[in-house]
């Protein structure tokens, strides 16, 4: 993501009723977890989500690819550091949460990316992964923001699995505003990440917060939401193990 969309991104998340619901959304997954540990949040811009983690009692790190976001996220007063997420310098079976909000559709080699997660994952550790869904709503909003594709829920199953991680839940997410979504991207012209106006902005959070009370998530909506596991056995058909560590190690020197 270029520096001006990261910049624009940490202005806007403390407000946006997009962003505001995605915190809830990682809020409400984090419930499920009884005994928080160490959390990596890759791709975590200026660390909204990283802060969501620290105040539920996870012990977390932030990682990101952009120097202007790692500076914003460490003046926030988290734990960050810049990394290539296809190497991360973290610890093979480290962590007991790692999250990916909006990261895999930003790299081309994205299988790299899922097998990092496990590489890093402590046995039965949690991952938490979300990322644009449906190619028809592909718009000059995805090439503004580094979007390489958007998923399918079965090519992001099988990414997920191929790494080794068992999937335990996948659903949709912004279902109710898909068909406002699709008209606005047909028409645009550049990123969507902008300012909403105040009284836009309580409208489009009321909508977006029905949908936690209604039988939508199976239904197709602009993200797809996946928690998947660490599962036992072989790590991941695409590397071998160690691979992740000695290219993370090279990045490191």
């Amino acid at each position: 993501m270029e520096t001006l969309e990261v910049e624009k991104l940490t202005t806007l998340e403390k407000s946006h009723w997009w962003y505001k619901e995605r915190r809830a959304l990682l809020d409400r997954e984090l419930k499920r977890i009884a005994n928080p540990g160490l959390a990596l949040d890759i791709g975590a811009a200026g660390g909204g989500n990283t802060q969501v983690l620290r105040a539920r009692g996870w012990r977390a790190i932030a990682t990101d690819y952009s120097a202007v976001a790692v500076e914003i996220a460490r003046k926030r007063g988290l734990t960050t550091f810049r990394a290539d997420v296809r190497a991360l310098p973290v610890r093979s079976s480290s962590c007991d949460l790692v999250t990916a909000f909006d990261v895999l559709e930003h790299i081309e080699e994205d299988h790299l990316v899922a097998t990092e997660i496990a590489r890093v994952l402590k046995p039965g550790g949690t991952a938490l992964i979300a990322v644009p869904c449906d190619m028809s709503l592909w718009s000059a909003h995805d090439e503004a923001v580094g979007h390489v594709r958007r998923y399918s829920r079965a090519n992001l199953r099988q990414v997920v699995e191929d790494a080794g991680l068992g999937v335990d839940s996948m659903w949709s997410w912004n279902v109710l505003l898909r068909p406002a979504v699709a008209r606005r991207r047909r028409r645009s012209t550049g990123s969507d990440l902008d300012t909403v106006k105040p009284l836009a902005n309580r409208v489009l959070t009321s909508i977006v917060v029905a949908e936690r009370h209604l039988p939508v998530k199976s239904l197709p909506g602009v993200s797809i939401i996946l928690r998947a596991r660490l599962q036992p056995g072989p790590r991941a058909r695409h590397a071998p193990a160690g691979a992740a560590d000695e290219a993370g190690q090279r990045r490191r020197t």
